[in-house]
């Protein structure tokens, strides 16, 4: 879980802002359907664009570069409590969530960020995750194969695009098969606050009395999966408090899943829009690693992440002020035509393409390579095995109302 998804639906539910906030119009339905025109108009008008609720909008690439590396936009849990606690309304209720979240590592700065982090990728190596490539495959052939068989159509989202992610980071941190459909539910529960931030709370705290039960069965009976590593790890560094131990584990398990989900669908997505690019992925297989992330760029599935401003910070040309938050639009600065040759083209080879997809700086998205490697492994399976796949129904298509993310909310496809 990240600060975005503490967010979901909250302006929605806070009310639109007034007629000439360009910010209220993320909510209207055809920015649902299509965000980007907007952010175009947003850049070229009001770049760094404040709302009438106060928070900050950054839209260009140049601006949202720097400020994921300025320590005066802070991440900080305690400031990210005040911060909406201020705003009043129904955003105020999103205070208590990013209080109860703890001090993981997506919500400190340095020095405590930098600690965590350590702690974090001493058990995340990128060999670790490349030698999960193998196992990944396997379950990816195994859900195409259970789709096939019971077609001719299936919902990509939760045939393969859902079910995957959450088999691979189950495997990693060593979950049971039989606890993984009600870790499953809480997942969901997570990303669904707009709907009842009650139960949302219910099922972040039946989730972490869950994970304090496997710490203590992992202390008593170690494995070879991620939270025995963590463990040994603290055991090492006894800086790393019970509680840090817990958030860590917490974000680690939850943070990819509905990214890894939704980069795989929106990138499917994209290429069933485009049969020329498809055609290009069919003919050389090769081009999977670079049209992956040119499918991160093209439809970027977190659209934007909060900074909470710590110190004023001149951007743009506007003063942010202390205490006030920012929304840095990831999605807008991968259409930006300052940085992007034709940005709205999707082209599967395009050179030097540094998106901010996952981030950049301090905070960059530790959980990116095993998403973009499952996205490799469904993407160019699903390319190669089914040649006649293509949208059902392209006007049955509906995104989640969360503007800080971009979800389908199913992505229903025949073959």
């Amino acid at each position: 879980m990240t600060s975005t998804d503490t967010l979901d639906g909250a302006r929605g539910t806070a009310g639109p802002a007034g007629p000439g906030d360009l910010a209220a119009a993320l909510h209207l339905p055809e920015a649902r359907r299509d965000p980007y025109p907007l952010y175009a108009r947003m850049r070229r008008e009001s770049p760094v664009h404040r709302s009438d609720q106060g928070i900050w909008y950054l839209t260009r690439y140049a601006d949202v570069e720097a400020a994921l590396g300025d320590m005066r936009l802070s991440n900080d849990r305690d400031r990210m409590t005040r911060a909406y606690g201020a705003l009043g309304g129904d955003l105020k209720a999103f205070s208590r969530i990013t209080d109860r979240l703890g001090r993981v590592m997506t919500n400190t700065d340095p020095p405590d960020h930098a600690r965590l982090r350590k702690l974090a990728n001493r058990a995340f190596t990128a060999r670790r995750v490349e030698a999960l490539r193998d196992g990944i495959q396997r379950i990816v052939d195994r859900l195409v194969d259970e789709a096939v068989a019971a077609g001719p159509a299936m919902d990509l989202l939760e045939a393969v695009a859902s079910p995957l992610p959450m088999s691979v980071v189950c495997e990693l941190f060593g979950i049971p098969e039989g606890d993984r459909p009600q870790v499953k539910g809480w997942f969901r529960r997570f990303g669904r606050l707009s709907e009842d931030i009650g139960k949302s709370e219910a099922a972040i705290e039946q989730y972490e009395e869950y994970l304090s039960g496997l710490i203590r069965q992992r202390r008593r009976e170690p494995g070879d999966d991620l939270i025995s590593a963590l463990v040994a790890t603290q055991a090492q560094d006894d800086r790393l408090t019970d509680s840090e131990l817990l958030s860590t584990c917490f974000v680690l398990i939850t943070a990819g899943d509905e990214t890894t989900t939704h980069l795989i669908g929106n990138g499917m997505l994209a290429l069933l829009r485009h049969p020329d690019q498809l055609a290009r992925l069919r003919a050389d297989p090769g081009l999977i690693r670079g049209a992956v992330e040119e499918l991160a760029r093209y439809d970027t599935v977190t659209q934007a992440i909060v900074r909470v401003v710590a110190e004023d910070v001149e951007i743009g040309g506007r003063t942010l002020r202390e205490g006030e938050l920012a929304y840095l639009f990831l999605a807008a600065t991968n259409r930006d035509p300052e940085r992007f040759e034709d940005p709205d083209r999707l082209d599967l080879s395009r050179p030097g393409n540094r998106h901010l997809s996952f981030g950049n700086g301090p905070h960059f998205c530790l959980g990116g390579p095993l998403a973009k490697l499952q996205a490799e492994v469904a993407v160019g399976t699903l390319v190669r095995r089914l040649p006649d796949l293509r949208l059902a129904d392209e006007t049955a298509l509906e995104w989640r109302p969360n503007p800080l993310q971009r979800r389908l909310s199913a992505l229903p496809l025949t073959y």
